[in-house]
């Protein structure tokens, strides 16, 4: 036992990583052959003979597989966020510091290969966040907008790369040999990395919890080799103090000197650094207020302050995307409705296109099956090609000759048409769009 315990010690993030595997796959054959084992199958109990065992093997198999993906891709990820937040609070002892290293290079790793692996699995399919869509974008499903505006996505970068910079210099040079202040610009950088991480937690926080792991991480890094910096901090040797004539300046030389007084000294610092990075920035193109926009400029999210078009259904009636997706002043959007249990964009144009419907099932069932196979089957291949929101009004005028033959049959049979037309889909607030 004494053996098992040193070799864990020696090497803790391979044991975390073999533990999280046999963990989920553990867990969730015993669940599964629990299920199988107990479950009816033709009204008898699996209780003897091929049954039992074809069931047994196809627990074994699916449990230690998918068992096997969620201990890689969840118990691992939350044992290295439990790992790094107990070294945060471990003195840094020479052990302590090998491991911390050890550790926070598989974290950043892993964090960066799994964000990649998701961006690649859900980038084509019809779930998971879409980072290259804007909220103006029409989305499919369960697809959703990308949390940081595209176009101020440099200014998230540059800042993130200034934190990345200021963490390597800090945790890859012994601090007693870089000058006080080169070190108190590094945290502020430090300073300016968790803050982005900060502002992502604070967006993606809910259903998407499992993408606040990565920056929560970074932000128990950046925490962390803070505190190593003010510790292993020695001072300068005797006799290499300089004396200053100027007060201020030995003033000043006295607080970089106290390692105590890097943290606060750091907090001010970030100002003009930050400052300075939105200088740059904006010869690049981007705006002074991007690092703000990036967050607010979004749909779907914490920090969202626009409203995206409702996503784009499998079963949805491609009027919808036009309503949503088309310009205000052409398309003319009333109001929000429900329609199938998703939020729709309303215009007159799909009221009236609906109340058509509603009076062809009523006065003539027969000739309303076949039109609505056909539409089901052609309309969503037609809303899938509306992708920007000149397509979207170009698609609305081409539908104006049938929405006035509508509009024409509507009243020559209905005796209160325009009644008809405006209760179509539940009624909500009128949506602000600019």
């Amino acid at each position: 036992m004494k053996n098992i315990w040193n070799r864990i010690k020696r090497g803790p993030n391979l044991w975390a990583f073999i533990g999280s595997i046999i963990a989920g796959a553990g867990t969730l054959t015993a669940i599964y052959l629990f299920d199988r084992v107990t479950a009816p199958m033709s009204g008898t109990s699996l209780s003897a003979g091929p049954a039992l065992l074809a069931a047994v093997l196809e627990a074994l198999w699916t449990g230690i597989l998918g068992g096997g993906l969620a201990g890689i891709f969840l118990i691992h990820p939350l044992i290295l966020t439990l790992q790094n937040l107990f070294l945060l609070f471990r003195k840094g002892t020479a052990e302590v510091r090998r491991v911390e290293r050890r550790t926070e290079s598989v974290t950043i790793a892993l964090g960066i290969i799994y964000t990649g692996l998701y961006d690649w699995i859900f980038s084509g399919s019809t779930s998971g966040i879409q980072f290259r869509s804007d909220w103006q974008e029409i989305l499919h499903n369960g697809q959703m907008h990308t949390p940081i505006w595209t176009q101020s996505a440099l200014t998230i970068a540059v800042i993130s790369c200034v934190g990345v910079l200021g963490y390597l210099m800090l945790s890859k040079r012994d601090i007693n040999r870089l000058p006080p202040l080169l070190t108190v610009l590094g945290i502020s950088a430090i300073y300016l990395g968790i803050g982005m991480c900060v502002l992502w937690i604070v967006q993606v926080m809910g259903e998407e919890w499992l993408f606040c792991l990565f920056p929560f991480n970074c932000v128990l890094i950046g925490v962390k080799t803070v505190r190593r910096a003010v510790e292993e901090w020695q001072g300068p040797e005797e006799g290499r103090i300089r004396e200053w004539n100027k007060p201020y300046l030995k003033w000043l030389n006295d607080v970089l000197l106290d390692a105590s007084h890097w943290p606060v000294a750091a907090l001010i610092l970030m100002l003009p650094l930050l400052g300075i990075l939105i200088g740059i920035l904006a010869l690049l193109g981007q705006q002074p207020d991007s690092v703000i926009r990036a967050w607010t400029e979004t749909g779907d999210w914490r920090l969202s302050q626009q409203i995206p078009p409702p996503n784009v259904m499998f079963d949805e009636h491609y009027l919808c995307t036009v309503a949503a997706q088309g310009h205000p002043e052409v398309v003319k959007p009333l109001r929000t409705g429900v329609r199938n249990g998703h939020r729709v964009v309303v215009n007159r144009q799909l009221c009236v296109a609906n109340a058509f419907e509603q009076i062809l099932e009523e006065r003539a069932a027969w000739l309303h099956g076949p039109i609505r196979r056909f539409y089901d089957r052609y309309g969503f291949p037609v809303a899938r090609l509306i992708r920007s929101s000149q397509a979207a009004d170009l698609v609305y005028y081409m539908m104006k000759p049938l929405e006035w033959l509508f509009l024409a049959v509507l009243y020559l049979v209905d005796e209160k048409p325009e009644n008809r037309i405006a209760v179509q889909y539940p009624h909500a607030p009128v949506p602000k769009w600019r």
